[in-house]
């Protein structure tokens, strides 16, 4: 089973920049994309022998999640249920399957001079607390742009970007809180020492320098583990600033 996670900045925009051939080649299972910046109904999608679930912001433009898959799931719930102003934002789709949960997420970003940091500290709390509830039934299979560079190889200049938003203590103890609860990096643990980013800034010509972050993730119940077979990031793939970030599971 092939399933995919990209932040597509901007669904309509990266159509433009090869989306859809990307997923023709590609042919995953279930493609989960943040930020799509756009309503279902703003543009038709062609993709034949997929069904679409979409959670998009109220806000016009901005935010938004959605997922392409080939099997039907059991159920579907959209956001968190614990912030209306977040879940209007469109950030989570919870899809249920016979053997697992799926679960894609826009994580907030702190912001400038970390100004949301402490709503993120709650979303993170809410979000970890979902997860643990889904796992406590199933395994979970977690993946999106997470926001957060865990550690220092996750990102080209770490002391540089300490305080930061994506690399704040308090950001970075979330994510170590919530492999502690039962997870899995799953890059990471297949690659423990492997430098590989799958976000690159616009600005400064940073993809072409190798000047990145990795804050889009595949993470997995520890109990899933076995059956992945691997977790890539497509660096080279150049429709959005994100970088798609590919899981393969065995059936």
């Amino acid at each position: 089973m092939k399933l995919i996670s990209w932040n597509v900045n901007g669904l309509r925009a990266c159509v433009g920049k090869g989306f859809l051939d990307f997923l023709a080649n590609e042919d995953p299972d279930m493609i989960a994309l943040q930020e799509t910046k756009m309503q279902r109904e703003q543009a038709e999608i062609p993709l034949p022998g997929y069904q679409e679930y979409w959670n998009s912001a109220e806000k016009k433009g901005y935010s938004g999640t959605a997922v392409f898959t080939k099997k039907e799931p059991i159920s579907v719930t959209y956001g968190l249920g614990v912030d209306a102003a977040l879940d209007n934002e469109g950030r989570v789709i919870t899809m249920e399957y016979p053997d697992f949960y799926f679960v894609t997420a826009y994580v907030p970003n702190a912001q400038d001079e970390l100004r949301r940091l402490s709503v993120r500290m709650d979303w993170e709390d809410a979000l970890r607390a979902h997860l643990m509830a889904l796992d406590a039934k199933k395994p979970v299979i977690y993946c999106g742009d997470l926001n957060v560079a865990h550690q220092e190889m996750d990102l080209k200049n770490p002391k540089t970007n300490r305080r930061n938003p994506g690399f704040t203590d308090e950001e970075r103890g979330k994510f170590t809180d919530l492999l502690a609860s039962g997870f899995s990096d799953s890059f990471r643990a297949l690659y423990p020492d492997k430098v590989q980013y799958s976000w690159f800034s616009y600005r400064f010509r940073a993809r072409e320098k190798g000047i990145g972050w990795r804050i889009d993730y595949f993470v997995v119940s520890n109990r899933l583990m076995p059956r992945v077979k691997d977790s890539i990031i497509y660096d080279q793939v150049t429709g959005s600033d994100h970088c798609p970030v590919v899981l393969i599971l065995e059936d």
